[in-house]
C-alpha cells in the first residue's frame, strides 16, 4: 500500500499544459535560447526512469578511459548537467552545460518534447530516451495518485510524445528500461550502433561493471549523494533498480484501477512496456 504521508512537494502549477515547479520554469528564456552543438547528446527521460543510469554509461563510454580522473573527482550532475534545474546556491544546468569543455557534451532534460529547445533539433544532436513502464516508473516516484499530476506532466503524454518524435526524427534513439535490466550488454551493443561507436569487449566490459546498479548506489560521484538538495535521510535517489517492484506496493484493487486508466490511455500508442521480466 502507497505510504501517503510524504513531505510537502514544491507548489505545482500549470505551465504551458503541463504541471511544473518553479525551479524548472524560472530559467525559461536561458533554457529555451540554449545553444546546442552538432555533437551534443541529449539524454531525456521521465523522472524516476534510468536517467543516470544511461548518463553514467554514455560518461564511460565517450571518457572513462581518456579522462579516468574524471570518475573519481567530479560528479555526475557537473558532467552531465540537468538543463532546466535552476535552484539557489547552485550553478543553473545551463550555466554547467555552458562550462563543459568535452566534446561530445552530455546533456540531461526531464522535458516533455515539445520543452526541449529548439537548438537541438536545429542542430540534429543525437538524443537518448529512456522509457519505463508506469508501474515501477509510479513506484519509484512515490505518488501513485498524482500520476497525471506530477512535475513535468503525465507519464503518458511524455513516452508518447518522445515515441512520436521518434517516428519522425532518425537521431532519436528510444531504450526501456526493462531491456537494460534484462541485458545491458545487448542495450549497450545497441547504443554503441546509434553513436557510430565500436569500443573495444574489454571496454563494454568495464563499462557494464561499473555501471551495474549496486556499483553506482555505492559511488558518490553518480549516486547524487554530493549534491545538495537531495536529502538521503528521507530517501536513497538509487532505491532498487528492479522490474517488478510495484508488486510489493500497489494493493489489488489499485493495480486493477491503474490497468483500467493505462489501457484507456494507452488505446492508440503503439508503444509496448513490460510490467515483469
Amino acid at each position: 500500500m502507497f505510504n501517503m504521508d510524504l513531505p510537502p512537494r514544491p507548489e505545482l502549477f500549470d505551465f504551458h499544459g503541463i504541471s511544473m515547479t518553479h525551479c524548472f520554469t524560472d530559467n525559461w528564456e536561458n533554457i529555451q535560447n540554449f545553444q546546442a552543438k552538432q555533437d551534443d547528446i541529449l539524454i531525456a527521460t521521465y523522472p524516476k526512469a534510468g536517467t543516470t543510469w544511461v548518463s553514467y554509461m554514455l560518461d564511460l563510454l565517450y571518457f572513462g578511459q581518456t579522462f579516468p580522473e574524471r570518475q573519481i573527482s567530479t560528479s555526475i550532475y557537473q558532467t552531465v548537467p540537468f538543463l532546466e534545474i535552476n535552484v539557489p546556491f547552485m550553478d543553473s544546468g545551463v550555466v554547467l552545460a555552458n562550462k563543459l569543455d568535452t566534446s561530445p557534451r552530455l546533456i540531461k532534460t526531464h522535458f516533455p518534447v515539445q520543452f526541449v529547445p529548439k537548438s537541438f533539433w536545429e542542430q540534429n544532436c543525437r538524443v537518448v530516451y529512456v522509457a519505463r513502464n508506469a508501474k515501477d516508473n509510479v513506484v519509484s516516484f512515490f505518488h501513485f495518485d498524482r500520476m497525471n499530476k506530477v512535475v513535468f506532466g503525465s507519464w503518458y503524454d511524455h513516452v508518447n510524445g518522445w515515441w512520436k518524435k521518434k517516428q519522425t526524427h532518425s537521431k532519436v534513439h528510444y531504450m526501456f528500461y526493462e531491456d537494460l535490466i534484462e541485458d545491458a550488454g545487448q542495450e549497450l551493443d545497441k547504443l554503441c550502433h546509434f553513436l557510430d561507436m565500436s569500443p573495444s569487449v574489454e571496454t563494454k566490459t568495464w563499462i557494464l561493471d561499473r555501471a551495474q546498479f549496486h556499483n553506482m548506489k555505492n559511488n558518490t560521484m553518480v549516486n547524487h549523494s554530493v549534491v545538495p538538495v537531495m536529502d538521503f535521510e528521507i530517501s536513497h535517489f538509487m532505491r532498487k533498480g528492479k522490474v517488478g517492484d510495484w508488486k510489493n506496493h500497489f494493493t489489488v484493487a489499485q493495480n486493477e484501477m491503474f490497468d483500467e486508466d493505462y489501457k484507456m490511455k494507452m488505446t492508440d500508442s503503439t508503444l509496448q512496456f513490460r510490467t515483469e521480466i
